[in-house]
C-alpha cells in the first residue's frame, strides 16, 4: 500500500530546503525588521507624494485660473486640466 507521496515505504525522506538566506530569527531581530521596512516604505510613500504634489504645482501653474491667486485641489486641478485640453481640442477641431 501506498502512503500517496510517491515515495518508497523504506527510502530516506528529503529534507525541505529553505528558500534564500531565510534562517531562524528572534523575535528581537523581526521587530527590528519590520521597522526598518516600514521606515522604507514610509520614505518610498513621501518621496512619491512629493514628486506628485510638484507635478500637480507645475499643472496649475500652466492651467487658467481666475482669479490668479486660487490654489485649486488635486482632483480641481485634474478635472480643469481635461476640460481645458478638450476645449483646445474642440478648437483645433473647428478651426
Amino acid at each position: 500500500p501506498s502512503s500517496g507521496d510517491g515515495a518508497e515505504p523504506g527510502a530516506p525522506r528529503e529534507r525541505r530546503r529553505r528558500r534564500g538566506r531565510a534562517r531562524a530569527r528572534t523575535e528581537a531581530l523581526l521587530h527590528t525588521l519590520k521597522r526598518s521596512r516600514r521606515v522604507k516604505a514610509n520614505d518610498r510613500e513621501r518621496n512619491r507624494m512629493h514628486h506628485l504634489n510638484a507635478a500637480l504645482d507645475e499643472l496649475r501653474s500652466v492651467l487658467p485660473t481666475f482669479p490668479d491667486d486660487t490654489k485649486l485641489t488635486k482632483i480641481e486641478t485634474l478635472r480643469l486640466a481635461y476640460n481645458y485640453i478638450w476645449a483646445l481640442s474642440e478648437t483645433l477641431r473647428l478651426a
